[in-house]
């Protein structure tokens, strides 16, 4: 710089005045700013003498603008990296790459309490009730679609109420006469038997076992006193002037014929098939 000559550009008198050389040639300052100064990769303006230049992958700063695009932090002495082409702190770079939250869309950093369902996370705190909007945690759920409900959420709003508590119905059940009911609810009217699973009678809208229905509900055969319950062997009964038999007792009372859909006479309170009645 003490060589004495004339600017390249300007062709200014350089005896006395600072200088550079650009390619071996003497520049000016003002010149040197003009036409062989770097442009800063941030602001776009010449990168001056006087200011600390940076560089980086064939690109340029002024010292003041090599900042981190995102939080805008100083990098001059700093940790820095680069994703797509864009100068990001260490910190800042980790928020890029960590995988968003599926509720807030915030980076999830590692450390951070996160939940994973169905190829999403969130933060613990994110990850709620659709319908009361409390975080689930470590309670149970259920999902609708793509939506999560805990456990009593659900159960309020999709689960079946049984007909006679009308509580919800979280497993099992018993559906009858398109109705559900809780297994322990669907009972004997009468002995209050749980009769899921095995067989029962309905009558006027109640149901009973087949115990209780024979000793108090079932009409008595006029044949052999029996209950009729019609399970079983009792499925058919023959009904006349206000007397019930099963098909099978149903007999003429002189020759015990089987008057089952055949003529029949009511004689001094006994059935008779027609042949005994003529004799």
């Amino acid at each position: 710089m003490a060589e004495s000559s004339n600017c390249f550009y300007c062709r200014e008198d350089l005896g006395g005045k600072r200088f550079v050389r650009n390619e071996g040639r003497p520049v000016c300052i003002r010149c040197h700013t003009k036409f062989c100064a770097n442009s800063c990769a941030e602001c776009r303006r010449p990168i001056p003498v006087e200011s600390k230049e940076l560089s980086h992958k064939g690109r340029y700063w002024h010292e003041e603008c090599f900042r981190c695009a995102k939080c805008y932090k100083p990098l001059a002495k700093e940790p820095f990296s680069t994703k797509d082409d864009r100068i990001m702190c260490g910190k800042c770079c980790s928020r890029e790459d960590a995988p968003r939250c599926h509720g807030c869309y915030k980076a999830l950093l590692p450390g951070t309490e996160s939940v994973e369902y169905k190829g999403n996370s969130w933060h613990d705190e994110c990850f709620t009730c659709f319908n009361c909007k409390r975080p689930i945690g470590s309670l149970s759920f259920l999902s609708k679609g793509t939506d999560v409900y805990c456990s009593p959420c659900h159960d309020k709003k999709f689960a079946k109420h049984c007909v006679c508590c009308k509580k919800a119905i979280t497993s099992g059940g018993v559906n009858y006469q398109d109705q559900p009911w809780h297994s322990h609810c669907f009972v004997c009217s009468s002995c209050s038997k749980p009769l899921a699973g095995t067989s029962f009678t309905n009558h006027q809208d109640q149901v009973f076992c087949v115990d209780c229905y024979k000793t108090s509900v079932a009409k008595k055969c006029s044949g052999c006193q029996s209950p009729i319950t019609g399970f079983g062997k009792g499925v058919n009964v023959v009904n006349y002037e206000g007397s019930s038999w099963h098909e099978y007792c149903f007999n003429c009372k002189k020759c015990s014929l089987s008057l089952s859909n055949k003529r029949f006479v009511a004689k001094e309170g006994d059935i008779l098939c027609a042949d005994c009645s003529e004799k």
